[in-house]
């Protein structure tokens, strides 16, 4: 789920250092402590650090963000894995934990790739179509649990193959209708849950997932849901992600994505093709538009980090992406634009690793994301 975190300690903490001159206070040292990386090649790295956000359907958001960096057998010719976590709590008592993972085993003869979520958070629905509303969504409140899972397995290099396991879960749901619009309630509202079980094709050359200057990312994966599985609804999905970065200078890299979802069957309203977030088409709302299928793709250009500085670069972004209820219905029409700007702090130096702080704008608003490591 979206979080527009316009605020966060760590990032005041990084500019009042480079701003204040001759300053020695506990402040001070507390964020050279947490952002410095003394670490030797090779060895793990850890960071946790506080946040701070705000935004209507939670008012203040409190919450702690920490990366741990590691490679196997500490050996630097392994990729570098990473498991990132972030919990929150609101003052409208909503709260969550978030856990993603890319750990790659030694000389890469395993991959396992995943996220976990478990959170009380409101959903904002707008209806299901390339075109609905833009006002007056309804607010969907429900507890929600996510577990996804590849187990992946090298066959030849940078091509790996597995199982893959997908559970969802939405329940003490209360579906609030807006006052000047009544929506129909879609499959899902009233609670559900889902178990998926597929496989994963997936081709990978990237040596740092977190900050790719040069590689290949392709996956495509397939996901049976059904009663026979514990599912309360009968549908698949297929996802199709392809992710290329090239570098342009010993500095600045192009990177592009082009990324398909397509579903069929009787899919519940959380597990339809989702528009926005964090990762792609950055400055919607996740869910804004939602349907069956989708295609989207996104093109950003990185400047890590700028020649006049050793830590602090940019980002430039442009992204389209359209839903549809058929994969033959696809309409150019309502084909949605969207793009940004976003400031970078190299927070692990000796790792490659930057802070992200993105703004998305839309012809609905703009979106803020906070963020380690880059959107894809």
């Amino acid at each position: 789920m979206i979080r527009k975190r316009v605020l966060t300690l760590i990032l005041i903490g990084i500019f009042s250092i480079h701003s204040a001159q001759g300053q020695d206070n506990w402040f001070k040292r507390f964020v050279q402590k947490t952002i410095s990386d003394t670490t030797s090649p090779g060895e793990s790295s850890f960071r946790i650090y506080p946040t701070l956000g705000y935004s209507p359907e939670t008012s203040f958001e409190f919450g702690l963000s920490s990366l741990f960096l590691f490679q196997a057998k500490k050996d630097t010719l392994n990729r570098l894995s990473e498991i990132a976590a972030f919990t929150f709590i609101t003052l409208e008592a909503q709260y969550g934990i978030w856990l993603d993972n890319a750990i790659y085993g030694d000389k890469d003869k395993w991959f396992f790739l995943g996220r976990t979520r478990f959170q009380r958070f409101p959903l904002l629905y707008y209806g299901i179509g390339p075109q609905t509303p833009g006002k007056d969504p309804a607010l969907i409140d429900a507890n929600y649990i996510l577990l996804k899972q590849r187990v992946l397995r090298k066959i030849i290099p940078n091509l790996f193959v597995g199982p893959e396991i997908d559970y969802q879960q939405l329940y003490n749901t209360h579906f609030n209708q807006p006052d000047n619009h009544v929506y129909d309630k879609p499959i899902g509202t009233d609670g559900t849950r889902n178990i998926g079980l597929g496989a994963a094709l997936v081709y990978d050359n990237r040596h740092n997932v977190l900050n790719v200057r040069k590689g290949f990312f392709g996956e495509i994966s397939f996901l049976k849901y059904a009663p026979g599985l514990g599912s309360n609804y009968n549908f698949q999905a297929v996802n199709l992600d392809i992710r290329s970065s090239h570098p342009t200078n010993v500095r600045n890299v192009l990177a592009w994505q082009v990324y398909g979802s397509f579903t069929s069957g009787n899919v519940p309203f959380n597990q339809l093709a989702l528009m926005g977030g964090e990762m792609i088409m950055r400055g919607y709302y996740y869910g804004r538009y939602r349907d069956k299928n989708m295609i989207a793709t996104q093109i950003e250009h990185r400047w890590l980090p700028f020649g006049f500085s050793k830590r602090i670069g940019a980002v430039a972004f442009a992204g389209a992406a359209v839903v549809s209820p058929k994969i033959t219905s696809f309409d150019t029409r309502y084909l949605r634009p969207s793009g940004g700007v976003g400031i970078r702090y190299l927070l692990f130096p000796k790792k490659d690793i930057f802070l992200r702080l993105d703004v998305g704008f839309t012809r609905e608003g703009p979106g803020f994301y906070l963020f380690t490591g880059e959107a894809f």
